[in-house]
């Protein structure tokens, strides 16, 4: 997960769904800087963590345009497609299983504070953000959002499950939703377990005070696994970003690093 170099495959999943590279005018001037170096740079700056403006220039790219890129791809859609594929890809061999989701979340500071951002109760009030993951059973990232750092978990499980992708892959209709869904005491709510069942999906959510014991961690233990490997990138492990495009953009980046990684 340390590798900042962006793979060919990853370029070549995303370059149908880039827009048409523009050319040079019939004034002439500088050529426009292609796709493949600004995707290059944005690969570069989600796992390094640099700031775009201490991004090497050998990369071929500067900071300033990669972001500009980052965003005008993000309100594209483009993210969001190219994680689609991936998972597509996945289902195909059989490497995604649906059937069954589990959600968690980690938290991050937010040292230049804007949206999605909130007072942390675990860090004594300072910004931060929020990142609730949901991934299947085997730890691959279906829905990966961002909130603010003073949202209660259990507020954040509907809006994660609204969000379940709809896979193709497979003959016949995708699924709409897991069968089962795994979360720990954080998401323990009797509402929640109720509008659960009220969707078909059986809820396995530890309640707060039991016992250990229950077992769930061995199911459970991927989207730990996953949130390790995000917070391996160090541009999702420190949030300089404010404007929510950019943040939410960030979280569907990571969503296919580390889907590319599996």
């Amino acid at each position: 997960m340390a590798d900042a170099r962006m793979p060919e495959e990853f370029y070549e999943l995303a370059r149908p769904l880039l827009p048409p590279e523009k050319e040079v005018g019939p004034q002439g001037g500088r050529p426009p800087i292609g796709h493949y170096e600004a995707l290059k740079v944005i690969w570069f700056a989600l796992v390094a963590g640099c700031r775009w403006k201490d991004v090497p220039r050998e990369l071929g790219c500067c900071g300033e345009t990669a972001r500009t890129r980052l965003q005008e791809w993000e309100r594209a859609g483009l993210w969001d497609q190219a994680h689609l594929r991936m998972l597509t890809m996945l289902r195909q061999i059989d490497q995604l299983h649906l059937e069954t989701a589990i959600i968690d979340s980690t938290q991050v500071r937010a040292f230049g504070g804007g949206d999605a951002t909130g007072p942390s109760p675990v860090d004594r009030g300072k910004r931060g953000t929020k990142f609730p993951l949901l991934v299947d059973s085997g730890g691959v990232p279906l829905v990966l959002r961002a909130a603010g750092a003073n949202r209660s978990d259990h507020t954040e499980i509907l809006p994660a499950v609204a969000s379940f992708p709809n896979v193709p892959g497979k003959i016949g209709r995708p699924p709409t939703h897991p069968q089962e869904l795994y979360a720990d005491a954080g998401y323990d709510a009797e509402a929640t377990r109720g509008v659960l069942r009220w969707l078909g999906i059986e809820p396995h959510i530890r309640r707060r005070g039991s016992a250990h014991g229950s077992r769930l961690g061995r199911v459970r233990w991927v989207v730990e696994r996953t949130i390790s490997w995000i917070q391996g990138l160090r541009r999702m492990r420190v949030r300089y970003d404010r404007s929510e495009v950019s943040i939410d953009a960030w979280t569907r980046g990571g969503g296919c690093r580390v889907s590319e990684h599996l």
